[in-house]
């Protein structure tokens, strides 16, 4: 039997959930973000301001221009958090093969459920209604027989989308559409195809695969067969957490350096803070780039210690960033940070008698108590794009 997937992207996530609580802000272009006096740059544009041209990654202060009248208010991580777990229970109630993608994305493997639920886009509907009804969010839904499909039909029609891959039309719907709706294919793979005469996924399904390897290597065989609607992935639900990361893709690639320190300050307060709810603390600190070309590396420095300390591990992180990465100067699609090798949590007590990480921690705990009481953005660190 194939597969059957879904891909559930939520809507603006941040943005909605904000007008969702301020109900006076509905219609309105509303912005998430930093300041635009902090050097901030947007996490989250509602539609409303998307048509102005605003989006995410980019200067406040330019969103502003291009949209002046737009309300801009300040992330509040924990609070998306906690909206996000509602979400993954819904999806939870089908299946429990779920793949998080992010706090506003994920995979479902319903295949085993259709027995029980009906058809793969009765369920996709039955989960976009309860989203709607009970938590007052849209989401765009995509079915298909893969994850590269899904993903791909959850974009088709948003906002508040949905779409249904038919198994036996997807060459047709794929070989209209430009061959960059391939994963994979950034603005050099797009020339070196278009040097081949290849604009659009349908001209790529007609090439050998092996003539594909041959300009491109192993990923031109990847492209191949997402081509032909091929992609093999399972849908992957750890029940054990291995890694606990955080990662943004920009909507528009960011060259400034100090900006990208900036996001990632904020992805590294974000991972050290998800660690201490989880009680974990890992060795090893990871940062994630993709850049333009859609090359993607990851870095890693093991610590001496395990750590759950907001400044070790974004310290580590800058310095991965500084010293370890072989394209500085390309600008950056997305990034990311993430914590894995963990021991048991007793074990992030061992070095206390540091003064310095001490301090640290007790700082830690300080903020985290007071997020826990007045939200996420009642304390800012220096530094944040807040």
């Amino acid at each position: 039997m194939s597969r059957v997937i879904l891909h559930v992207d939520m809507d603006a996530f941040f943005a909605s959930v904000e007008v969702r609580e301020r109900p006076e802000l509905r219609g309105r272009p509303v912005i998430v973000g930093g300041t635009p006096e902090g050097r901030g740059v947007v996490a989250a544009a509602s539609y409303e301001a998307r048509r102005f041209g605003v989006h995410s990654a980019m200067p406040t202060a330019t969103a502003l221009r291009l949209c002046p009248k737009a309300v801009v208010l300040p992330p509040r991580h924990g609070f998306y958090s906690q909206v996000s777990r509602g979400i993954h229970a819904v999806f939870e109630r089908y299946t429990p093969l779920v793949e998080p993608l992010s706090l506003d994305e994920a995979f479902l493997d319903v295949t085993g459920s259709l027995r029980l639920f009906g058809s793969a886009a009765a369920i996709g509907r039955r989960i976009k209604g309860e989203i709607l009804e009970e938590l007052d969010l849209v989401a765009s839904v995509g079915v298909a027989p893969n994850k590269f499909l899904a993903k791909l039909a959850s974009d088709m029609n948003k906002p508040d989308g949905f779409f249904h891959f038919d198994p036996n039309r997807i060459a047709e719907i794929l070989d209209p559409m430009p061959v960059t709706r391939l994963w994979g294919v950034g603005p050099a793979t797009a020339r070196q195809l278009e040097r081949l005469g290849i604009r659009t996924v349908g001209q790529l399904r007609h090439y050998s695969q092996r003539l594909i390897a041959r300009h491109l290597g192993r990923g031109g065989e990847h492209l191949w067969e997402l081509a032909h609607g091929i992609d093999e992935r399972p849908v992957i639900c750890e029940q054990e957490t291995k890694s606990v990361s955080n990662e943004t893709t920009f909507a528009r690639d960011i060259h400034d350096p100090n900006s990208l320190r900036i996001w990632l300050s904020e992805l590294a307060e974000q991972v050290a803070w998800r660690l201490r709810r989880q009680e974990l603390a890992g060795r090893t600190v990871t940062l994630k780039v993709r850049f333009r070309d859609f090359t993607t590396v990851t870095r890693s420095l093991s610590l001496p210690e395990v750590t759950d300390v907001t400044s070790e591990i974004r310290d580590t992180a800058l310095r991965l960033y500084e010293e370890r990465l072989d394209h500085p100067h390309l600008p950056v699609r997305l990034l990311g940070v993430g914590v894995s090798g963990f021991d048991a949590p007793s074990a992030c007590q061992q070095s206390l008698f540091n003064e310095t990480r001490a301090r640290s921690s007790r700082v830690d705990s300080i903020v985290d108590q007071i997020r826990s009481r007045f939200g996420s953005d009642a304390m800012h660190r220096g530094g944040s794009r807040r």
